[in-house]
C-alpha cells in the first residue's frame, strides 16, 4: 500500500491523477497539496492548502512518510510574464522536491514536463528551457526514482476554457489532428494514469526514465481508443 502526494490536482492532468489514485487498490492515502480547495471528499484523501510554493518548508511534516509524488503544477506559455513562468516551472518544482527529498528520502518523483524540454538550456523557447532546467535539477537530487513525462498535445477530455487561441483551434480540429498525427497527442486522463502507474514499478536500484509522447502512449493499454 502506497502513500502518494499530488501537486496540481486542480489542473487538467493533476485532477485525473488524483481521481485515479484515490480509486487505485494499492493506494492507502492520497495527499493533495495546492493553493485552493478542490471541493472533493474521499476517505483516502488528505487535502493540504499551501499558498506559496516558493517556500515549502512548512510542508516537511506533511511530506514525511510518502512513497511517491505526482507533480503536475505548471502554467502555459503566454499565461503569465516570463519571470513568473520560470518561477512556477523551475523554482516551485525544485523547492517542493527539496523538502520532499529531505522528508521522504526514498520517495519516487513523477514529473509533468513537456515535449521539447531542453536540459542544455539552448532552446530559443522559454518553456523548453525552463522545463529542461527543472528536469536536470530533479535528476541530480538523488531521488530513488525520477520519471519525467514529456507529452506533446494533451487533449482535455472534459470541456474547459482554453488558455489561448492555439489550444482552442487544436481542440476544434482534434479528431482530424489525432487521425493524421496519432503520435503527437495524448488524452489527459491517459497521461494521468501513466504518471500514477509508473510509481508502482518495483525496482531494485535507482533509476531515471524520460517518457516522450510515443512512450506514454505505449505504457499499458490506454483507457480509451
Amino acid at each position: 500500500m502506497k502513500r502518494v502526494v499530488i501537486v496540481g490536482a486542480s489542473g487538467m492532468v493533476g485532477g485525473y491523477a488524483l481521481r485515479y489514485a484515490l480509486e487505485h487498490p494499492n493506494v492507502e492515502r492520497v495527499t493533495s497539496i495546492g493553493r485552493k480547495k478542490l471541493g472533493l471528499s474521499h476517505p483516502k484523501l488528505q487535502e493540504v492548502l499551501h499558498p506559496d510554493f516558493a517556500d515549502c518548508s512548512a510542508l516537511a511534516e506533511v511530506l514525511s512518510g510518502q512513497d511517491a509524488a505526482i507533480f503536475c503544477l505548471g502554467t502555459y506559455t503566454g499565461a503569465v510574464p516570463d519571470a513568473e513562468m520560470r518561477r512556477i516551472t523551475v523554482d516551485y518544482t525544485i523547492e517542493f522536491a527539496r523538502v520532499l527529498k529531505r522528508s521522504s528520502p526514498n520517495a519516487a518523483f513523477s514529473f509533468l514536463s513537456g515535449q521539447g524540454a531542453d536540459p542544455t538550456g539552448k532552446s530559443r523557447l522559454a518553456f523548453e528551457r525552463y522545463k529542461g532546467e527543472a528536469e536536470k535539477t530533479l535528476l541530480s537530487m538523488g531521488f530513488s526514482s525520477v520519471y519525467i513525462f514529456r507529452p506533446a498535445y494533451i487533449y482535455p477530455v472534459e470541456p474547459r476554457k482554453e488558455p489561448n487561441l492555439s489550444y482552442r483551434l487544436l481542440r476544434m480540429i482534434y479528431p482530424v489532428f489525432r487521425l493524421l498525427f496519432p503520435k503527437y497527442v495524448v488524452r489527459s486522463d491517459d497521461l494521468a494514469k501513466a504518471m500514477v502507474d509508473v510509481v508502482f514499478r518495483e525496482v531494485g536500484e535507482r533509476q531515471s526514465l524520460v517518457f516522450e509522447n510515443r512512450d506514454i502512449l505505449a505504457m499499458g493499454k490506454p483507457l480509451h481508443p
